[in-house]
């Protein structure tokens, strides 16, 4: 656990020097700049790609926290063997690029959608996916109308309490149920175990790991019995993915992390990962020092998000500035607490880092690419806005 030196930015003179050398190396950004660091991202990338190999387990990882295709297509360069989104839209800008092997991790339901899926089909190979017999038999009637087989996980609730029914016989019920319904083919089961992100020990998430694999594997073995054969052992979560080598060997095959690409706050002071591993922070400007203990940024809620952390206070991780705490967001503004609103000059630049980076990459058209505190490239996200 590491969140008391985030706070301070006290865990050594090494910590320290690392933050003031990346803090100095800033350019002067027009601001509220949204930067990932590409040889950060190109080390999360290999070394979750590689740590997925090794414990023999396929990376289809969840795009929906980068959006970018150039990333996704990265993440393919790297041996992931297909990818993830979450809507229907993003998977049709991953088509549009090329990107051919595509899970969508959520129901598509409704007339026009299926019209939409039905073209997407002819460019792509996709598989969709569905906790419920309703949904499945609107996608029987869909592939029914194509002669063409669809291909589905059922998705299980292994402790989030969000999709998914419980595991063991109630899903096995379910899949029997779909599995009796024509043009509809039930290739795997899956789980998102997001819950993980609400514990700061590593035995913890280690343990919901092994949960989340055993549930699957306990429905896998329901729905066998049935004679139904299934495929595919699919987990979910980043902190999750942090322990795939404790459940190597043990059938689960494939695993969909997705915030793993940038890191963020909650990554961080949960203990999840450490400095080395942020590839993206957000360059804000002081505009204001409208009272005493206060100081105003220009990353408001269109920035930073409205996401909050329960391990460390505010809207966001300020490097450098351990006393300071982004207390409120509007739009447009950061009001930020400060122990001494005089140390702050109008015009400084302050390094953040966010607390969710998948909610910040929405909120933007494209994304800042620097290497050693440098502008290399602009990073477009190609997929922003694709909600339906």
């Amino acid at each position: 656990m590491i969140a008391k030196s985030v706070f301070g930015l006290d865990s050594g003179p090494e910590a320290r020097e690392t933050i003031g050398e990346w803090i100095e190396a800033m350019e002067q950004w027009d601001t509220p700049s949204v930067q990932i660091d590409l040889d950060v991202l190109d080390r999360n990338l290999r070394e979750t790609a590689n740590a997925a190999a090794r414990a023999g387990v396929k990376l289809r990882p969840h795009t929906k926290t980068h959006k970018s295709v150039w990333i996704a297509k990265e993440q393919l360069r790297y041996g992931a063997t297909g990818i993830t989104v979450a809507k229907l839209g993003e998977a049709e800008v991953m088509a549009e690029a090329g990107i051919n092997d595509i899970l969508i991790a959520f129901p598509v339901i409704g007339a026009p959608k299926l019209e939409r899926l039905g073209r997407l089909m002819e460019n792509a190979k996709i598989t969709l996916s569905t906790d419920d017999v309703d949904v499945a038999r609107q996608l029987s009637a869909f592939g029914r109308s194509l002669n063409r087989e669809i291909s589905l996980y059922v998705d299980v609730n292994t402790g989030l309490n969000r999709c998914g029914k419980e595991p063991g016989d109630e899903t096995a019920d379910v899949v029997k149920r779909i599995t009796d319904l024509p043009n509809i083919r039930v290739t795997g089961l899956m789980t998102h175990s997001g819950h993980a992100y609400g514990y700061n020990s590593n035995d913890a998430v280690r343990e919901i790991a092994k949960q989340e694999a055993e549930s699957l594997l306990l429905t896998k073995r329901k729905v066998e019995e049935a004679g139904i054969s299934i495929e595919e052992i699919s987990v979910g979560s980043t902190p999750t993915s942090k322990f795939v080598a404790d459940i190597a060997g043990l059938g689960v095959t494939e695993m969909r992390p997705g915030a793993y690409v940038f890191g963020d706050g909650t990554q961080w002071t949960m203990g999840l990962i450490g400095q080395e591993l942020l590839a993206m922070t957000i360059v804000a400007t002081v505009v204001g020092r409208p009272r005493p203990g206060t100081i105003i940024i220009d990353a408001g809620s269109k920035t930073l998000s409205s996401d909050v952390s329960k391990y460390h206070p505010g809207y966001g991780i300020i490097l450098g500035h351990s006393g300071a705490v982004i207390e409120r967001l509007s739009e447009e503004h950061g009001i930020v607490k400060v122990p001494d609103s005089g140390a702050y000059e109008i015009g400084q630049q302050l390094r953040i880092v966010p607390n969710h980076c998948c909610v910040v990459t929405n909120l933007q058209d494209r994304l800042t690419g620097v290497r050693n505190g440098r502008f290399e490239k602009w990073l477009p996200v190609d997929a922003r806005g694709q909600i339906r």
